[in-house]
């Protein structure tokens, strides 16, 4: 038995992981963070699915037997190649990581759940995506929300500049106003139809208040937390052998290939409370 793998290029992540362990709390999990190689987003898709594919080696050889990729790049760019290409293999008993358990490792994405429900919050049929520029250019929540809902038409604009404003701490200054107000006018002017966004990065529910103010009235936002939590939820009721290899203390250990103390500090924006975390190397 082991912990929950979450991974991140770097910070998002971390609202995925309050998400699910406010719905699911008695687990243990462990959060790793690409910081030191963030972002990923203006990343090509093979480098991403390479880092990517470390972080999962990494959080399987530590005991994990389901990783979930809080990252929308790299659930966009590694997912698919990884479960189609690297499990197989790594589930194999030649495999060094082979762990002899009744269930196989897994690793899931955070794209799916949002594109499972978004067919309930559009009247329109018309919705829209803000995410970052990997993530618009992949065209994978398009793809996964047409193969579930295929009259859904789906509108991306990357928002290249909102990440580092978070990142920064600036996420409630006056100047984070003008790149949010920016981003949503150039997508309601691609399609005025949209009745709803999907906040496709997880670092965005931090710009909240400041998308609420310019995002028209009747047009509804959909941050990506609470359904990835009830999807795991839901996935483990299906998935009851997976479910079993999961420990369960209620514990949390951060990762980081940053500083412990540049990671400490920058987290502080995403989760209440002191953080504690520790230095790996993926390379």
């Amino acid at each position: 038995m082991g912990p929950i793998g979450i991974f991140d290029s770097g910070y998002g992540g971390l609202t995925i992981l309050h998400g699910i362990r406010q719905l699911l709390p008695e687990y243990d999990y462990l959060y790793l963070g690409d910081n030191a190689r963030a972002p990923y987003g203006s990343r090509s898709f093979d480098v991403v699915y390479q880092f990517t594919r470390q972080a999962v080696m990494k959080l399987f050889s530590m005991g994990c037997q389901l990783v979930i990729l809080g990252c929308n790049t790299a659930s966009a760019k590694a997912l698919r190649s990884i479960q189609q290409n690297d499990l197989p293999e790594w589930n194999s008993p030649d495999s060094p990581l082979f762990a002899p358990t009744e269930a196989p490792r897994r690793v899931l994405g955070v794209i799916r759940p949002t594109a499972e429900v978004i067919g309930t919050l559009t009247e329109s049929r018309h919705v829209g995506l803000l995410a970052t520029e990997g993530t618009v250019r992949s065209e994978s929540y398009k793809l996964e929300i047409n193969k579930l809902f295929p009259g859904i038409s789906v509108t991306g604009v990357a928002c290249p500049l909102w990440v580092p404003i978070i990142e920064a701490g600036e996420a409630d200054s006056p100047g984070a106003d003008y790149f949010v107000k920016k981003r949503i006018d150039q997508l309601m002017r691609l399609d005025p139809q949209i009745d709803a966004i999907i906040l496709g990065c997880t670092h965005y529910p931090l710009l909240m208040p400041k998308i609420v103010k310019y995002v028209p009235q009747g047009v509804r936002l959909v941050p990506q937390g609470d359904y990835v939590a009830s999807s795991l939820q839901n996935y483990f009721l299906r998935h009851t052998d997976i479910e079993r290899e999961c420990s369960k203390h209620g514990s949390v250990r951060y990762l980081t290939t940053e500083h412990p103390d540049r990671f400490q500090e920058t987290a502080q924006y995403f989760l209440p409370g002191p953080i504690v975390a520790e230095h790996v190397d993926l390379s």
